[in-house]
């Protein structure tokens, strides 16, 4: 049951006729968890927050850097330095205190994936690096946990939607050879400053039509984008048994 406050704080979603009460009531019953404060995670959770998701982790243990500044919209010039996570939360608790927010700072490991992630029901893939998407991957295929990924670089991006209601295809049926990529290492490259908020809030849209059972879910697609062009493209994701 919605209090009259939040009936108030959410009145523009609720007068979408397809969502209203029904859907808002979902959603606080949802958890979710952003894996990566940076680009595209301080982004998702400001959404993932506004929007009231009941329940909204957060997971880092990087530093703000004056470099970020230019997309990570948490974060602050007089914060360089400091902790993306408390910083995070602190701003969080502020945007929205019917939502309950668990930090967690830390990089995910394969000491803890598991033991933090079995509490969530969408994982949202908000990292820089290989190592992690596959530990994600792996994770929510073990777990059975639905995982939203995304990707951003120079002025082009990335989303998909993997193992959602099975059978769905997983992060290694689009990139089976994690040996390969990983030993390409990281390339840290130029970022369009609005791109990460253009996947971010994608990522957030696909998590909100999972929960509340609206509109048609991304499952087993590649979704991409140029923001030079504004092309997109969407290919179909094989699953291999």
């Amino acid at each position: 049951m919605l209090s009259e406050r939040e009936l108030e704080r959410y009145n523009r979603q609720l007068q979408i006729p397809f969502f209203g009460e029904i859907g808002q009531e979902k959603l606080k019953h949802a958890k979710v968890l952003v894996i990566g404060v940076g680009g595209l995670g301080s982004v998702a959770s400001v959404y993932l927050v506004a929007a009231g998701f009941g329940t909204v982790g957060i997971m880092d243990k990087d530093t703000v850097a004056l470099h970020n500044l230019q997309r990570q919209v948490l974060y602050r010039e007089d914060e360089v330095g400091m902790s993306k996570l408390q910083l995070a939360e602190k701003s969080l608790a502020r945007l929205n205190s019917f939502v309950n927010i668990k930090a967690y700072e830390s990089f995910l490991t394969k000491e803890n994936a598991e033991e933090i992630i079995k509490d969530f029901d969408i994982v949202l893939d908000c990292t820089d690096n290989y190592a992690a998407r596959y530990l994600i991957n792996d994770t929510c295929v073990s777990l059975g946990k639905p995982f939203i990924y995304g990707t951003i670089g120079d002025t082009k991006g990335q989303m998909a939607v993997f193992n959602y209601k099975s059978p769905s295809a997983n992060y290694r049926d689009l990139y089976p050879e994690q040996e390969a990529l990983q030993e390409q290492g990281n390339i840290n490259k130029g970022v369009m400053g609005v791109l990460p908020s253009v996947i971010a809030s994608l990522q957030v849209n696909e998590a909100v039509k999972m929960v509340t059972g609206i509109g048609e879910v991304m499952k087993d697609t590649l979704f991409m984008i140029d923001l030079m062009s504004l092309n997109t493209m969407k290919f179909k994701i094989k699953h291999k048994e």
